[in-house]
């Protein structure tokens, strides 16, 4: 079969992080992982608002968000053909 889409790595790193972090399953940190599972970067920024992260913690999961939306451009970008912008 073929590999998975890009986003994929980028997304488990977010998800492996958030359940380090939100030990105990809660409505909010199900929504942020439904927002995750159905690729909605938009939507689970929303939701990460709303968490009480400390500075640090907070930095590093915009990283992950980032790099997560980057790669869901990538994806996108990838089904263009050649030369197209």
């Amino acid at each position: 079969m073929g590999s998975e889409p890009a986003s994929r790595a980028a997304k488990v790193s977010l998800l492996r992080w958030l359940r380090r972090q939100l030990r105990q399953p809660e409505p909010l940190r199900e929504h942020l992982e439904a927002a995750i599972e159905n690729d909605d970067p938009a939507e689970a920024r929303r939701v990460v608002a709303r968490f009480a992260f400390t500075d640090t913690q907070r930095r590093h999961v915009g990283r992950l968000l980032e790099e997560w939306e980057r790669e869901l451009l990538g994806d996108v970008d990838d089904l263009k053909p050649p030369g197209a912008t």
